[in-house]
């Protein structure tokens, strides 16, 4: 018997939806909205913002030998349009540094620093409580289920709607 969605009331919607696709894709984008909130409140209680602390958690990965702006980009969690404005406020707080790389002086490399290190160290905790207080409904072997069926999800990505711009790739 396939589940019952709440999401039509959840959003307060009369309309049925149009498709299950819409349905499920809404009930996804609305999961995301709230299991975001836990985390940004930790992350902004510290004074940065989520993309901000996604950069961060990126840099850490790459110390010490940092990484391109553009890498930086391409492993957000969300698109950054403005990795550059992220970047320089972060540089701004002391939580990030920028050097010309010395073959091509194009490339800009970027390396979290000690108080990126530390601001991370201090959130730590509070985002491993938050990540665990949005999931803990679920038992491991249902993690295990939905990390499967989003890897898929995502996996699927190379196909593109006609009619907005857009092609299959």
């Amino acid at each position: 018997m396939p589940h019952k969605s709440t999401i039509l009331a959840e959003i307060k919607q009369k309309r049925p939806f149009h498709s299950r696709y819409q349905e499920a894709l809404l009930a996804l984008m609305r999961t995301s909205a709230v299991a975001r909130r836990p985390v940004v409140k930790v992350v902004e209680a510290a004074g940065i913002s989520l993309a901000q602390y996604n950069v961060l958690r990126i840099l850490r990965g790459a110390d010490p030998d940092g990484l391109p702006t553009l890498a930086i980009r391409e492993r957000m969690v969300e698109e950054a349009a403005g990795i550059t404005r992220l970047i320089d406020k972060l540089e701004a707080a002391g939580y990030v540094s920028r050097e010309r790389s010395t073959p091509d002086r194009r490339l800009v490399v970027c390396r979290i620093t000690k108080a990126g290190l530390a601001l991370l160290a201090q959130l730590d905790d509070g985002v491993t409580e938050a990540d665990k207080a949005v999931l803990k409904v679920l038992g491991d072997e249902e993690l295990d289920q939905l990390i499967e069926l989003l890897d898929k999800v995502r996996a699927g990505k190379g196909l593109r709607v006609r009619g907005l711009g857009f092609a299959k790739t």
